[in-house]
């Protein structure tokens, strides 16, 4: 890969953190503080720019709009029911579903003096994606698709289905990108499970805030789009090996005894946030 000049995944170093396989232990609070940790050590020079690569089993994790649904608990209790535990992120966006065919991948960048502008952040996570998945020669797509959960102007899909979807935070001169990849499973499946969410949740109450209509068919994961057994380990090796021909040198870095430290501070914001954000169950 060459480097024209702009693209943020040229960098020196890229720090390595595969949380891929710690276990449906793994709790998804968890993660979102690991990236505000990061965000704040890559930010202030302390850390090579990271690449974060995670899995959680069988969890909903709702945006903030999502927890005023009118009748939330009702929602929440169906999704309890099925299996699921429901969390509330940090960042932007409404509710996903993360189970062990969802890869996610944080890639986070310092900020420069200038700043870089929000879509610099997107396609640089856009650019990846298609690098990862150029071996199968497919055109894909980054536009908002309506009928998915979590619509947004960087939904990435393949004949017009949706297999993943965008985010971004920023903290402290750092910036996470954040995307979760369907890889294998019933993209549609996962979306039917979002729509009796959304359902249960509004019962048809009039609300100022508008949430997506959901159509299961819109959303696939890359297993069935591309017909072939793509696997959260596939796609870690070539997103490795695709980092490795940036240029880039990499690197795997655990979290230092400071990011520990942050590591507790952030985690401790989330758990506090989602108390407050679910206290009127």
């Amino acid at each position: 890969m060459k480097d024209n000049g702009s693209s943020l995944l040229v960098q020196p170093t890229w720090r390595i953190i595969d949380q891929t396989s710690l276990g449906p232990g793994f709790d998804a609070l968890q993660s979102f503080a690991i990236d505000d940790t990061l965000c704040t050590s890559v930010g202030s020079g302390e850390s090579a720019a990271a690449m974060r690569s995670w899995v959680h089993h069988d969890t909903v994790v709702l945006g903030i709009q999502d927890t005023r649904l009118p009748h939330l608990q009702d929602g929440i209790s169906f999704l309890n029911k099925r299996g699921y535990r429901v969390i509330v992120r940090n960042s932007g966006g409404l509710a996903v579903v993360l189970d062990e065919g969802v890869l996610n991948i944080s890639l986070i960048f310092p900020d420069a003096e200038k700043g870089i502008e929000i879509n610099r952040g997107y396609d640089a996570m856009y650019e990846l994606i298609q690098l990862i998945l150029a071996p199968y020669q497919a055109n894909i797509e980054a536009k908002e698709i309506i009928g998915s959960y979590c619509p947004g102007s960087y939904d990435l899909s393949i004949h017009g289905q949706k297999f993943a979807g965008i985010s971004q935070r920023r903290i402290r001169s750092g910036i996470a990108v954040q995307i979760y990849l369907c890889a294998s499973g019933s993209g549609s499946q996962r979306a039917s499970l979002i729509r009796e969410f959304y359902a249960r949740g509004l019962k048809n109450v009039p609300t100022k805030f508008t949430y997506p209509t959901i159509v299961p068919h819109t959303m696939a994961s890359l297993s069935e789009l591309l017909n072939k057994d793509i696997t959260v380990s596939s796609l870690m090796l070539s997103l490795l090996q695709t980092l490795k021909e940036t240029g880039a040198h990499l690197a795997p870095i655990p979290l230092s005894n400071h990011e520990l430290q942050l590591f507790d501070y952030h985690l401790q914001r989330m758990y506090d946030r989602n108390e407050k954000a679910l206290s009127h169950l």
